[in-house]
């Protein structure tokens, strides 16, 4: 019996719950290529603070591959001091894309989902 759900759309929800941003930081301590400015207003750059912002101007300052406005210790519990007025490319990294599994693996953090007791229940429901 096909199963009546798009397994991309559950690993997708999954992906958001089990990599927590906030435990992880993954992504902007592996971030030295990634942070450039791009589609962003002028009015949305001059928000960020200057010390925060490289010095020619292409995007987040990083020092050794980490952004400068990541603080904590990735994998355990981290914060960026502009997460409201973060630049697009920050928002356009997702819990358990690409771009996060591949830094979540250059740090030795699980890219695998685990498997939650809602899927299990949803498949038991299905099957039986």
């Amino acid at each position: 019996m096909a199963l009546p759900y798009d397994h991309s759309f559950l690993a997708l929800t999954d992906a958001s719950t089990a990599f927590d941003c906030q435990s992880c930081g993954a992504c902007c301590a592996y971030s030295a290529d990634w942070p450039r400015f791009s589609t962003e207003e002028d009015a949305e750059l001059d928000r960020i603070p200057e010390a925060l912002v490289a010095a020619d101007q292409s995007g987040m300052r990083c020092e050794g591959g980490r952004c400068s406005a990541l603080s904590g210790e990735v994998g355990k519990g981290t914060a960026c001091a502009i997460y409201e007025i973060r630049p697009h490319v920050c928002r356009a990294c997702m819990p358990g894309g690409d771009d996060c599994l591949m830094a979540r693996a250059a740090y030795g953090l699980p890219v695998e989902l685990p498997i939650s007791p809602l899927t299990l229940r949803g498949v038991e429901e299905w099957s039986a």
